[in-house]
């Protein structure tokens, strides 16, 4: 259920914050990904749950401008 507690605190942040937290995730993607091509990549499977977080992120924000409009 470690998701829906992500879920959870995503709501409550605000649009600018989820925005941060899309930039910060993106950032650590670009990185994972640049590991993993260097081959110093561990744990691969990392890549796979930033980038859902990722869409959760966007899926929040793209709700909460449904909601303003």
């Amino acid at each position: 259920m470690k998701s829906k507690k992500f879920n959870d605190d995503l709501r409550a942040l605000s649009v600018t914050e989820l925005n941060e937290e899309l930039v910060s995730a993106k950032k650590e993607l670009f990185n994972l990904r640049f590991q993993n091509a260097t081959n110093q990549l561990d744990n691969t499977s990392r890549i796979k749950e930033v980038r859902k977080n990722i869409a959760r992120i966007q899926t929040v924000i793209a709700a909460k401008a449904n909601v303003t409009e």
